[in-house]
């Protein structure tokens, strides 16, 4: 049997623009593949890490229901690797001036590093951390 590879991660988004702004600005993910549906004014967006638009894909669809404030231990989130301490203080930086900073730069015992969080348009929590054993921090 051949084993099953992680291709895309799916969200529902009740501001499209926004949301696909929000990961633009913050995360440096770029479109690869839009669509609208006139008839229903659904719409989807293909995001991905430059050079990376064949192997992960971060899909955001409009049309997201309300949903219930973010619990305060609720740590579910997106995960994004850096390159330095100064790049993640960076990034809690401009979550503070632009009102979406959850979790203030910290570091916590391996493999977790240092990190932040910010919160996306919908509320979801998108962590940018250095230190953890993946990605440009490792």
């Amino acid at each position: 049997m051949t084993r099953p590879v992680l291709t895309h991660v799916a969200l529902h988004c009740r501001d499209f623009a926004k949301s696909v702004a929000f990961y633009r600005d913050f995360c440096g993910l770029v479109p690869v593949h839009e669509r609208h549906d006139a008839a229903t004014g659904a719409a989807v967006a293909w995001l991905a890490e430059p050079g990376r638009e064949k192997e992960m894909i971060f899909v955001l669809i409009s049309g997201a229901p309300e949903r219930a404030p973010r619990a305060e231990l609720d740590y579910g989130h997106l995960g994004f690797a850096l390159d330095s301490r100064a790049a993640v203080d960076a990034i809690a930086a401009r979550g503070r001036a632009a009102g979406c900073l959850l979790w203030p730069p910290r570091e916590e015992p391996y493999p977790v590093g240092y990190y932040c969080g910010v919160a996306d348009p919908d509320g979801n929590a998108v962590e940018f951390s250095y230190g953890q054993p993946l990605g440009p921090g490792a």
